[in-house]
């Protein structure tokens, strides 16, 4: 049975058990659903209707009840969780049964499971704000409020082995205050909450990303949610709508199906209320302005075509800064993976995928550094180009870097397209987002390391479009030269959303504890990688960024800098038994269970 048909015959027999996935909250039938979805705009307008019916009911629900339904929600996606990653890889092109399908289990159906989990907690222990009990609090160097928010629990210690992520606060949240600034919608009494009906425009690439941002509108923001799958996805439409059940069952969700004029509709739809959008700034542009030269006047004379509150999150030109120090061979081997992995992740489609790499220039390191990168894309990020107008971009890309411009072979895919920022400097290269299997190369000079990582910091804070996610590889020895407070002091410089020491910032967006978003203060006049956040399921306002600290090396190495059991992340292009152990962790998230641990260690050491 193929991923398709498993998905409709799961659906089917929800429906015959009467877990039923249309209908209203009052047990009358709602929109026809279908197998994957409204469809058509006289289906919406009854959606949209319904939404509308439900929004202050759901917004003075108690946080107990959402917590309940989350839970339901767990209970609803474990079944087709294999069918949403094999639907996800035969989207993709991926092998079937390939380690590659990690990926999608991972960004997939853990994602949501993890949401779940995270969000009912906080919502548990929501009286006299709970949940930030035994969060570990620091003041950084620059006075600034730091709060650790993962590890949290023995798994997570387990799960995310010798990785840490905090979320740095804006200056003037004190550890006085930040009880004040978490959990602030739910401190208006619920007889005075007032609902809204939110659009959530669905990214493609990602398969999580839309279920999140809808989870983050009903559970932060008391917003019920016509969610509008992006056509790429729409084979996860039978999926999804099981999955979500219970939320549709309530009529608080309902999705939708549609082209990009379908979307454009719906955004300046009356019942539309509130509006979230994961895609690219054209996009935003469009919708808040308008298109072409009429937009270009509107925006140019501050006159909105579309009023409604908006946030969003853009994508952007991410930076893998690589600091100069005593890197051994296997520290450039295991780096050159870990690099591949930043730009091949999904072929290459995350808005957080590295773009540019930033080598010391003169350092003996770079020259096989870039051979190991090379090697591993050869090796293991042999997959197509799947995305929607990709060969179009990376052409555009090519033509940017103009002679300098290399093609890196990966078997049958798609060379990679690899661009000398040095020899070349297309503004192409370092305002416009390739989203594709696209790498840019730039060098600056040295003298020493930390006179190096601030000029990188500088370049990349004054060149590179966007301020999502941004990555920093630096061995131990020269994170002690430096010093940590100095390095922390440097790093308050670097305005990115996510910002990850040796990891992937993509860490970032599986951490829902965190906020996903770019660094604060766009506008809708340049609104860069967007505005506002989601994920947060602390609920956290006044955020200024999630600083995620990794591994510099895997174990067993990594027993001289700092444990973790992972010889290799199973997130890694290279990870031979990714799909094994991201099914295993998906179930573990489902029932936690010390019985269910030895197999995933097991194959997360053979991988």
């Amino acid at each position: 049975m193929d991923a398709r048909t498993r998905a409709r015959h799961i659906l089917a027999h929800a429906q015959q058990g009467g877990d039923v996935v249309q209908g209203c909250g009052d047990g009358q039938k709602g929109a026809d659903m279908g197998e994957a979805g409204v469809i058509g705009r006289a289906g919406y307008e009854q959606a949209l209707t319904e939404l509308a019916a439900t929004r202050d009911a759901w917004a003075r629900t108690s946080a107990e009840a959402r917590a309940d339904v989350l839970d339901e929600i767990k209970a609803a996606l474990m079944p087709v969780s294999a069918a949403w990653a094999e639907t996800a890889a035969r989207i993709k092109g991926l092998p079937q049964r390939s380690p590659l399908e990690g990926e999608e289990w991972l960004s997939g159906p853990y994602a949501l499971m993890s949401a779940c989990d995270a969000y009912a907690e906080t919502l548990r222990k929501l009286p006299g704000k709970g949940f930030l009990r035994g969060l570990h609090q620091r003041v950084l160097p620059g006075g600034q409020l730091s709060v650790r928010v993962l590890p949290r629990t023995f798994w997570d210690r387990v799960l995310y082995s010798g990785i840490t992520a905090e979320v740095w606060m804006q200056p003037g949240v004190t550890q006085a205050t930040l009880a004040s600034h978490a959990a602030a919608t739910w401190d208006t009494p619920p007889e005075a909450r007032q609902g809204a009906v939110a659009l959530v425009l669905g990214a493609g690439n990602i398969t999580s990303i839309a279920p999140l941002d809808c989870l983050h509108k009903l559970m932060v923001e008391h917003q019920v949610v016509a969610l509008k799958l992006n056509p790429v996805l729409a084979d996860l439409g039978p999926v999804l709508a099981a999955a979500l059940a219970p939320l549709t069952r309530r009529g608080v969700l309902r999705i939708l199906q549609g082209d990009g004029a379908d979307g454009a509709y719906l955004a300046t739809h009356p019942l539309i209320e509130t509006l979230h959008i994961t895609g690219a700034g054209a996009t935003h542009d469009a919708i808040v302005w308008g298109a072409g030269a009429e937009g270009q006047a509107n925006r140019a004379a501050g006159r909105r075509l579309n009023p409604r509150p908006m946030t969003c999150e853009l994508g952007a030109v991410c930076p893998t800064i690589v600091v100069p120090g005593p890197w051994s061979a296997a520290d450039i081997a295991f780096q050159g993976e870990h690099i591949a992995t930043q730009k091949l992740h999904n072929s290459g489609f995350n808005c957080v995928a590295c773009q540019v790499l930033v080598l010391p220039e003169g350092w003996e390191g770079a020259p096989p550094l870039l051979a190991s990168v090379a090697d591993v894309m050869e090796r293991a990020g042999q997959r197509v180009a799947w995305y929607p107008g990709a060969e179009a971009r990376m052409a555009g890309f090519a033509q940017a870097g103009g002679a300098a411009t290399r093609h890196l072979p990966r078997g049958a895919a798609a060379a990679l397209v690899l661009a000398d920022l040095d020899a070349s400097d297309h503004v192409d290269l370092r305002t416009t987002e390739a989203f594709a299997p696209a790498l840019g190369i730039k060098r600056l000079a040295a003298p020493d390391a930390e006179s190096y990582l601030r000029a990188a910091i500088e370049w990349a804070n004054a060149e590179l479009h966007g301020t999502l996610g941004a990555n920093i590889l630096i061995h131990p020895a020269t994170l002690r030269q430096i010093g940590r407070a100095r390095f922390e002091a440097l790093l308050a410089d670097l305005r990115y959303g996510c910002i990850a020491v040796n990891g992937w910032a993509g860490i970032g967006f599986l951490m829902v504890q965190a906020p996903w978003g770019a660094f604060p203060g766009h506008s809708p006049e340049d609104v860069q990688s967007g505005i506002g956040t989601v994920h947060n399921s602390l609920m956290l306002d006044a955020t200024e960024r999630t600083l995620i600290w990794a591994p510099w090396a895997p174990f067993p190495r990594s027993l001289r800098y700092g444990f973790t059991l992972l010889p290799r992340p199973p997130w890694f292009i290279t990870h031979t038994r990714a799909r094994v152990v991201a099914r295993l962790l998906t179930d573990f998230l489902y029932r936690p269970a010390w019985r269910k641990l030895p197999r995933i260690l097991v194959n997360a050491l053979r991988g």
